[in-house]
């Protein structure tokens, strides 16, 4: 036995705290801790998220305004020149899908995808996406590729 084992006997740590609300004898008794009346002190109270003790909450004080349309899709955007590096990586060919973005890590599988035309392309690809841009299609085609939607 030294300094670096000593402990506490068996049940003497970890006391469990004094019982609440059993009488006025055990000195907890009466409002059992809740202090008198208010919301805090009846049985079933539980605050609603973001009250503020009775202050108009920040969710009410601030302006709302605009709309938001539940069937919006989001598209990611892929630029042309981000197809392009892929042709200059010799990661691709001749031809670029959905598949293929997710390998390289341009989209996420539960992502829709629509070309975007920022940038140049000179390899001649078949690309299948989701959506193209005007531009995109067109420089695309441009450069003796094709454009298919999924």
């Amino acid at each position: 036995m030294n300094l670096s084992n000593l402990k506490p006997a068996k049940g003497a740590a970890n006391k469990a705290g004094k019982v609440v609300g059993r009488g006025q004898g055990s000195g907890k008794g009466g409002t059992a801790t809740r202090g008198h009346k208010g919301a805090k002190s009846r049985s079933g109270y539980s605050k609603k998220i973001g009250f503020e003790g009775g202050q108009m909450p920040l969710q009410r004080r601030v302006p709302k305004f605009g709309f938001t349309n539940i069937n919006r899709k989001e598209y990611k955007g892929i630029n042309l020149d981000a197809l392009q590096a892929l042709v200059d990586n010799k990661i691709v060919k001749d031809t670029v899908t959905f598949e293929t973005l997710i390998e390289n890590r341009l989209a996420r599988k539960n992502d829709l995808v629509k070309i975007l035309g920022g940038g140049e392309l000179k390899a001649s690809l078949k690309v299948s996406v989701h959506k193209f841009t005007a531009s995109a299609k067109a420089a695309i085609e441009a450069a003796g590729g094709e454009a298919l939607s999924l």
